[in-house]
C-alpha cells in the first residue's frame, strides 16, 4: 500500500546550526538531499523536514519569508509513543538551544508539550492513549 509522505520545508538562518540541533534530537540527515544550503532531516519513514537557507527557500516562493521568531507561519505537531518520550524530546530540544513554549497540556489520555527550534518554528509533541482512540 502506498504511504503518503510529507516534506515540511522551513526557512532557517543557519543551516549548519539547525542541522546540529535536529541531529541532537536524534534525527538523521539524508546526505543525498542535503547541500550547504539545505539539510534533509529524516523524522520518520513518512516525515521529512527540509531546512533551507532563506536564499534557497526564496527559490520556491515569491512571498515574503516569515520571521518565525515574531510571527507564526505554521504549528508542527509530532506524535510520541509515550508521555515520557514527549518529555525526553522537548527536554532535549531545550538542552540543544531550543526554547520551551507554553505549559504542558495534560488531559489524562492526552499529553503534550512544545518547543521553538533555533529559528522560532513551533514544534508540538503529543502523546495520546491508544485505548482512548476508537476506530
Amino acid at each position: 500500500m502506498y504511504q503518503q509522505m510529507i516534506f515540511v520545508n522551513l526557512a532557517v538562518n543557519d543551516v549548519d546550526a539547525s542541522r546540529k540541533f535536529f541531529t541532537e534530537l536524534g534525527y538523521s540527515i539524508n546526505p543525498q538531499f542535503s547541500t550547504d544550503g539545505c539539510a534533509c532531516v529524516v523524522i520518520s519513514d513518512t516525515i521529512v523536514t527540509m531546512l533551507l537557507s532563506k536564499e534557497r527557500y526564496a527559490d520556491f516562493t515569491k512571498k515574503e519569508i516569515a520571521d518565525s521568531t515574531r510571527t507564526s507561519e505554521v504549528l508542527l505537531c509530532l506524535s510520541a509513543e509515550s508521555r515520557e518520550k514527549v518529555d525526553e524530546l522537548v527536554d532535549q530540544a531545550i538542552a540543544s538551544g531550543g526554547t520551551g513554549t507554553g505549559e504542558a497540556i495534560d488531559h489524562g489520555t492526552m499529553y503534550g508539550r512544545a518547543f521553538d527550534d533555533l529559528d522560532g518554528h513551533t514544534w508540538e509533541v503529543m502523546w495520546m492513549d491508544p485505548a482512548a482512540v476508537q476506530n
